[in-house]
């Protein structure tokens, strides 16, 4: 008697699902947070950098938006973090 096919479709199961697009999300997140971080970085070292006066004076003064792209890529890089830590202390 010859063996069944193998199943061509994965099995429907809920959790891994789940745990499959928190994942996703987490990963999401941590890429977000870095590339905030990297903008905010950005913004705020590139006036150091350009040779012109008038543009290096606009770019400064857009400084506070690089405060903001860099504290709210902290925010998303601590809350990876968070989600990690909780996820490794369950059981």
């Amino acid at each position: 008697m010859p063996l069944p096919a193998a199943p061509d479709r994965k099995p429907n199961v809920p959790a891994s699902r789940l745990a499959a697009s928190a994942l996703k999300a987490n990963n999401e997140l941590l890429f977000k947070g870095v590339l905030c971080l990297l903008i905010g970085a950005g913004v705020l070292v590139s006036p150091y950098f350009i040779t012109s006066p008038g543009m290096q004076s606009i770019v400064a003064q857009s400084s506070l938006v690089g405060w903001f792209a860099v504290v709210l890529g902290a925010a998303f890089v601590g809350l990876y973090a968070r989600r990690r830590m909780a996820a490794s202390s369950k059981p």
